[in-house]
């Protein structure tokens, strides 16, 4: 029986003011209840700028929510002019950080070997990355959807030990189904997550695969989250437009 705790992340990528961020934390907070909170692990990921009021609102308020970042550097300082260090977020009580988004890849060239050093980097700040993988359209329809995931969670886990390995979430987005409302099915979706589960457990062992939390995402929304959280596998969502809507989220996270 899967006893993994759901874990269900709101990125909103470039989008909200830290004045926008306050008032729909708020209002997500009068829209989901202490039973909600114990049954699914919510993360919110806000954009740089909003991390402080976030977390101060988490903290005042006493919001059972974990605080994420989009994206991290890998280098502890230096002079890199707009990029934030592992350090400043985990002084700002950062608990995820998601690495290795498609978005960063695609459009910013992120290799494995770069987010292989991110993921270290949140590790060495005692963070969990949520590391992202997933294939584009070309490499589906070319049936090299598991040499591509396989080989993106192996290289991006390089170097890690088993302690550290067991307690991140990899987040498996499809390329093709972000931002453009097409979705994996869920059979197909659990298919590749279960793969994942096996590169795990080569690489390090059964019992880590079996505790590690595999998030669904790509196009998720209050229409399919529950068709997704039905299958055996899927340990939660990494969920993008439709958690902009706090009133969609909150749906989203009440699934059951």
């Amino acid at each position: 029986m899967n006893k993994r705790r759901p874990v269900i992340a709101a990125n909103w990528k470039m989008h909200k003011t830290h004045l926008e961020a306050i008032r729909d934390v708020q209002k997500l907070s009068y829209l989901l209840d202490r039973e909600d909170a114990d049954h699914v692990e919510v993360v919110i990921c806000p954009p740089f700028t909003a991390l402080r009021a976030v977390q101060t609102l988490i903290e005042s308020d006493r919001l059972p929510y974990g605080l994420g970042a989009q994206n991290v550097h890998f280098e502890e300082k230096g002079a890199f002019t707009g990029e934030i260090s592992a350090a400043m977020l985990e002084a700002l009580k950062c608990r995820y950080v998601i690495v290795g988004h498609s978005e960063r890849r695609q459009i910013f060239g992120e290799t494995d070997e770069v987010v292989n050093k991110k993921v270290r980097a949140v590790f060495a700040h005692a963070m969990t990355p949520i590391l992202c993988v997933g294939e584009t359209l070309d490499e589906r329809e070319a049936g090299a959807t598991r040499d591509r995931v396989a080989g993106q969670v192996r290289r991006g886990l390089q170097g890690v030990g088993p302690d550290d390995a067991g307690k991140i979430v990899v987040a498996y987005e499809p390329i093709w189904a972000i931002g453009t409302g097409r979705n994996a099915e869920p059979a197909d979706a659990g298919q590749v997550i279960g793969m994942i589960r096996e590169t795990l457990a080569s690489q390090y062992s059964s019992e880590l695969a079996d505790g590690v939390r595999v998030q669904y995402g790509g196009s998720v929304k209050a229409g399919n989250i529950r068709d997704f959280m039905a299958h055996p596998e899927i340990d939660g969502a990494l969920v993008g437009g439709a958690s902009l809507d706090p009133e969609e989220f909150a749906l989203i996270v009440k699934y059951r």
